[in-house]
């Protein structure tokens, strides 16, 4: 990465007992700000912690100094350096005068979006999340360079402190094409969001620091017009803007809904319950907890929907490699150990989306040693779509609590998923008393072909008896699926999961013979192998060198 910080033009402001230490000093290009306080000896702060840097305390006349090299403090206490990216910042007594500086440095880091470039071409508006000093500014700075030089896009930033674009008439070149207007007032910052839009035709509009309400309405009323927003809010994570009555608009707000009772039954919720009341003004959320780790969540309605649920999310992650590289990984609160292959690709414990969540390429993370190329690789990604296919079951629950049944899901480790779209179930489960008066989830069983699952009462092991009947868990309890697949090559793996497809999505399920594809002896045997497990029959057919398994039911 490339870095420029204009860094000698900020200590020149300093007093010599300040500048010299600091000039020296061999962590200066780590420096994240001065803070010069009356009374107090002057702080260094470094990522690694603050270091004082004399053991002079400032006096009235070492903040005289600075603030007579510094333009004129903004109704914010801010100011900046002509051409710079960095902030100083003021602290009053309570007759106005100055008795402490922060100075903020502010760098240009060329090459720190290079893990969300392809959200960038996606057009999508972006908001970014993170504690103050994590780096959004400085992402959101080169987002800007790259949509306006690179992508060749018409961006206006809206610089409400001037921390974007830097201080003076003339904006920093870190920004690159992009044109800039200036706040007068933080209070205005709503009202120069609107301008833009109407009198500079943008693409992109880029906003640093939303935290008010107007704000939030302006943001949406901005995206409405069908421009992309890049912008940033205090906030940790999604789930803090959600809680945020100020900038809940900003993913879509929040609302309470009043179920009737048939549909708090279908949904097995309470009556009352939460949601979200329109769509998202930014797409995409990015969460910032530390300069080199990144959280994306790339479909925000479908997040907070899930949030607002009660659901387990899924988390994609994004870090900095030392090399260079940059990892992909996803992960969720539960974990899972599902493949180990050839001691080549590894599906880590504390990485994997637990059986809760549909598992697709996107969620998994795969470690591939130097020796795999490109083929081997998009090869792995068709078996795991494979894998998802028919590794998940779609479960729809009718007036049982959907907490109580997911909670029994994860303590048993089986592959299933709710579903709230009763079309895309394969079963439907349901409390007896419900299901008898209900015609409709009846009729819509049977022109689908769902097999409905009765129970008494809502108990866990009622619960727990109909999923494993569901899954023929009596059958096929003592298969591990990732013992017969260690140690195997791509061509066995395909053998292996069209036999389990066969079995557990034809023969079990439809009670129907299922004619495999002919193929190699060894492979054959592994088939017949996996068979057995079943407690199935199988039969060999077919002409010398086409040969191929016939998989009967009992």
């Amino acid at each position: 990465m490339l870095i420029a910080d204009d860094l000698d033009k900020l200590l020149d402001i300093l007093p010599e007992f300040i500048q010299y230490p600091l000039s020296k000093h061999n962590k200066k290009k780590f420096l994240i700000e001065i803070v010069m306080d009356l009374g107090r000896r002057p702080e260094a702060r470094f990522p690694g912690g603050p270091e004082y840097l004399s053991a002079v305390n400032i006096s009235w006349n070492d903040l005289d100094l600075c603030i007579k090299k510094i333009p004129q403090f903004s109704n914010d206490n801010r100011s900046g350096i002509e051409c710079t990216l960095h902030r100083i910042s003021s602290i009053k007594n309570r007759k106005g005068s100055i008795v402490g500086l922060t100075f903020r440095v502010g760098r240009a880091i060329f090459g720190t979006i290079s893990v969300i470039r392809d959200i960038l071409y996606t057009g999508k508006s972006i908001l970014l999340l993170g504690k103050p000093g994590v780096g959004k500014t400085t992402a959101i700075r080169e987002i800007t360079r790259v949509l306006a030089d690179e992508m060749q896009k018409r961006v206006v930033i809206i610089d409400t402190s001037n921390e974007i674009a830097g201080d003076g008439d003339i904006p920093h070149p870190a920004i690159g094409r992009a044109r800039r207007m200036q706040v007068a007032k933080p209070e205005l910052q709503h009202q120069v969001m609107i301008e833009a839009v109407e009198n500079h035709m943008p693409e992109v509009i880029i906003i640093d620091e939303i935290g008010t309400e107007l704000e939030a309405i302006a943001a949406r009323t901005i995206a409405e017009r069908g421009v992309q927003l890049v912008g940033t809010a205090h906030g940790n994570y999604l789930y803090s803007i959600i809680k945020n009555p100020t900038l809940s608009d900003l993913i879509g707000g929040i609302q309470y809904v009043t179920l009737g009772d048939d549909e708090a039954k279908r949904r097995g919720s309470q009556k009352s319950i939460l949601e979200r009341k329109a769509i998202p003004a930014f797409q995409v959320a990015i969460e910032i907890h530390e300069r080199d780790s990144w959280i994306i969540h790339e479909k925000v309605d479908h997040i907070v929907d899930k949030i607002l649920q009660g659901s387990v999310i899924p988390l994609q992650s994004r870090k900095f490699n030392i090399d260079g590289s940059i990892s992909i990984e996803c992960e969720n609160s539960n974990f899972t150990e599902f493949i180990v292959y050839n001691n080549n690709i590894v599906f880590n414990k504390s990485r994997l989306l637990s059986f809760n969540l549909p598992i697709t390429k996107d969620h998994l993370s795969m470690n591939f040693s130097d020796s795999f190329d490109m083929l081997n690789k998009s090869k792995l990604i068709s078996k795991s779509n494979e894998l998802e296919n028919f590794i998940l079951t779609k479960l729809y629950l009718y007036g049982i609590n959907i907490n109580q049944v997911e909670s029994v899901i994860k303590d048993l480790g089986l592959p299933i998923v709710i579903t709230r779209d009763v079309l895309q179930a394969n079963y439907i489960l349901g409390l007896r008393s419900y299901v008898k008066y209900n015609n409709k989830i009846r009729q819509i069983a049977k022109s689908r072909q769902i097999v409905i699952y009765t129970i008494h009462s809502s108990s866990s092991n009622n619960i727990s008896r109909s999923l494993k009947q569901m899954l023929n868990i009596k059958k096929i309890s003592d298969i591990s699926w990732q013992q017969i697949c260690s140690n195997k090559n791509f061509n066995e793996l395909d053998a292996l999961i069209e036999t389990r497809y066969a079995i557990e999505k034809i023969v079990l399920f439809y009670s129907n013979s299922v004619e495999l594809l002919p193929c190699a002896y060894y492979l054959r045997r592994l088939q017949s192998n996996l068979i057995s497990l079943y407690n199935l029959k199988y039969f060999t057919y077919g002409k010398i060198g086409y040969e191929r398994l016939i998989i009967h039911p009992n």
